[in-house]
């Protein structure tokens, strides 16, 4: 999910957890840990793909399955930094694959369930299980990689999250359509199982952190102020996202402009990979231009939307524009977070997906709230006030955020 740059994160990384990665490029195990990104996102976001089909099947309102993702994403907020603090000693690949297991488990119950409530509780420990696993993968690719390659393993692992986006979400919300929800969630419980058999076979052991090292409290490592400028960025920049996203459904009917929703996700995700291209060209030589960049445009993507709703070509077109703008925009905030956290990168790396998943609980209920006032056409208006505000925290902290190099700013 995240792109650390090659300089910062393989010093942090590669002090805290010492490992001897191979001499050759280990691209079938890094694909594999792309394909658990694709699986991560794809999960996080289905109930937005097939939020009408779940609601029917469960006899139920589209506002409480839409907190499918909040509760998701409170999973991964309450788990996350207690899980990486006690597990960061743990060899990697035992518990890769005990976290998988426990994934599958939950969104396998998810998919069979016809309770709401046992439906939440397994997305919880679905979220939990997810943001232990986002924490660690960046860290994993770096360990089992060549020191001078890890800027290519953490672009290829990164690659998961939006290809997820672009095609997990659309495939679920086909299948949703066509057959029955419980599809979409049952295919994503058969994916994970791969996932489990290739994570198994072809990727490699890998050590925790060095017992013998000091670190620091998470506490400790969140008073850093360029990491609370950081999270602060992310929270605002994803819940904006979120909001929106999560509804785009609704939104779309109440629009009138007669798109589709499953090519609208499609456009969506394709613009985010086109993002994450576009990060891994620009976000080692102008890092400050390219988030206060992608932060307004996102901001100008939101205003589109609300003020054009009933124009096919411009829906397709701002939603085009809000996918570049955050397709990049983990890789593009987690590379201060590893320079700046040293020995302890992992835990503050654990930071990104709680901040992210913080802000996708906000969004679920922000939404609801806003559907249940009647004003399902005004939600995009979250990507520009929260995208404004994650421009405003990044343009006053940036020498903070930045500091090393504020000539290539």
């Amino acid at each position: 999910m995240t792109i650390p740059s090659t300089s910062s994160s393989t010093s942090s990384s590669s002090a805290a957890a010492p490992a001897t990665p191979s001499q050759r490029f280990p691209v079938a195990a890094l694909s594999v840990l792309a394909l658990t990104g694709f699986l991560l996102i794809s999960t996080e976001t289905m109930p937005a793909g097939v939020l009408p089909q779940t609601a029917a099947g469960l006899g139920t309102s589209e506002a409480l399955v839409g907190q499918f993702v909040s509760a998701y994403a409170l999973g991964t907020i309450v788990v996350t930094v207690p899980a990486v603090a006690l597990t960061r000693r743990w060899p990697r690949k035992p518990l890769l694959v005990v976290a998988l297991v426990a994934f599958l488990v939950a969104n396998t119950a998810t998919a069979l369930s016809s309770d709401v409530a046992l439906s939440l509780v397994a997305r919880f420990v679905a979220g939990g299980c997810s943001g232990l696993l986002w924490a660690m993968m960046a860290g994993y690719a770096i360990r089992i990689a060549p020191p001078a390659t890890a800027g290519r393993a953490l672009s290829l692992i990164a690659v998961g999250a939006p290809v997820g986006i672009a095609f997990g979400t659309p495939l679920g919300a086909w299948l949703g359509a066509a057959l029955d929800w419980r599809w979409a969630f049952g295919g994503l419980s058969v994916l994970a199982l791969l996932v489990l058999v290739l994570v198994a076979v072809l990727v490699p052991a890998a050590a925790g952190q060095d017992a013998a090292a000091a670190h620091r409290p998470a506490r400790q490592v969140l008073r850093i102020p360029a990491v609370a400028l950081v999270l602060a960025a992310i929270v605002a920049w994803m819940l904006g996202n979120s909001t929106a996203y999560t509804y785009v459904a609704p939104f779309v009917r109440a629009g009138g402009s007669g798109v589709s929703l499953g090519p609208l996700l499609l456009t969506f995700g394709l613009a985010s990979i086109a993002g994450i291209a576009l990060t891994a060209a620009l976000v080692d030589i102008r890092p400050r231009v390219l988030s206060l960049g992608c932060t307004g445009a996102f901001a100008l993507a939101g205003a589109a939307l609300v003020l054009l709703p009933t124009s096919a070509p411009a829906v397709y077109g701002a939603v085009a524009v809000w996918g570049v703008a955050f397709g990049g925009a983990s890789p593009q905030l987690q590379r201060p977070l590893a320079a700046v956290g040293g020995e302890d990168a992992d835990v503050a790396n654990s930071f990104l997906p709680v901040a992210f998943n913080l802000a996708i609980f906000g969004a679920g209920v922000l939404g609801a709230v806003v559907l249940g006032a009647g004003g399902a056409r005004w939600l995009p208006l979250a990507l520009t006030v929260f995208g404004g505000a994650a421009f405003a925290v990044l343009a006053v902290g940036s020498r903070t955020i930045w500091p090393a190099r504020p000539h290539l700013a």
